[in-house]
């Protein structure tokens, strides 16, 4: 349940024409809904924080996503859901032909009602072309959330110079998300050039060293570079979320 939906609620309790135990009960009962029994759809979720439940689709079944997804469309809101396989989307298309699979950010999105963009932007950017499934989730996700955004790839440390061409966009954006694998250099780089919150993103892209984006994180929670926050190895969905919220400000 959103915002306005309280309000013309609460406009109708107001203007006698429901009752209050009836108001009441269906604020209650929305609180959450129960699909299946194998999951609680947290209603409320817009309400309280700004943005409504995102579905986190790994290590779930096909079947339990698309019940999920399909359970969620009736709302009429839009729906984002990460780390979803090629057959979990082939399971709700039918039954959803407005629903888009970007398979290289492996992120599903369905856009029922209309998404206003910023003025300001958010800027992602990337050391290595490797590093491009992350800004996929991350590009998905901030434009379900509302966001312009410039992306910025293949800027990483191994060539500086490539970075000093895009200065100018990257000044520009209100939040700058940097994704880099590898030693995780980017961060700090951009940290130390930009007045605006940084956000890094560890990709688990590099060799036997890299343990898995192990090594990326370090450096990034390492930085000396001040402004420079991080999240998860991969996380490009967590840092384009964190991102979103600022750029709203």
């Amino acid at each position: 349940m959103t915002k306005n939906e309280i309000e013309r609620l609460l406009e109708e309790v107001k203007a006698g024409k429901i009752p209050i135990d009836d108001a009441r009960k269906v604020i209650s009962s929305v609180s959450f809904q129960d699909v299946g029994g194998y999951a609680k759809i947290d209603t409320h979720r817009e309400l309280r924080v700004g943005y409504p439940e995102c579905i986190y689709c790994e290590s779930k079944s096909v079947e339990q996503v698309a019940g999920i997804i399909i359970h969620m469309n009736k709302s009429g809101e839009n729906i984002l859901a990460t780390r979803a396989s090629v057959e979990m989307f082939d399971a709700i298309k039918d039954e959803l032909p407005h629903a888009r699979f970007n398979e290289s950010g492996r992120v599903i999105s369905v856009v029922n009602k209309k998404i206003c963009e910023t003025e300001s932007y958010i800027a992602i950017v990337s050391a290595g072309t490797s590093d491009y499934k992350v800004i996929e989730e991350a590009r998905e996700t901030a434009i379900m959330l509302g966001n312009k955004i410039k992306i910025i790839t293949d800027v990483g440390v191994a060539g500086i110079h490539r970075l000093f061409g895009s200065l100018d966009d990257i000044r520009g954006a209100k939040v700058v998300v940097v994704v880099a694998g590898m030693e995780g250099a980017l961060a700090s780089v951009v940290g130390g050039l930009v007045d605006k919150p940084v956000i890094a993103v560890p990709t688990s892209v590099g060799y036997g060293a890299n343990f898995g984006g192990v090594s990326a994180l370090l450096s990034m929670l390492n930085s000396c570079a001040s402004g420079v926050s991080v999240v998860n190895i991969d996380n490009g969905f967590g840092a384009a979320y964190t991102a979103s919220m600022i750029n709203h400000l």
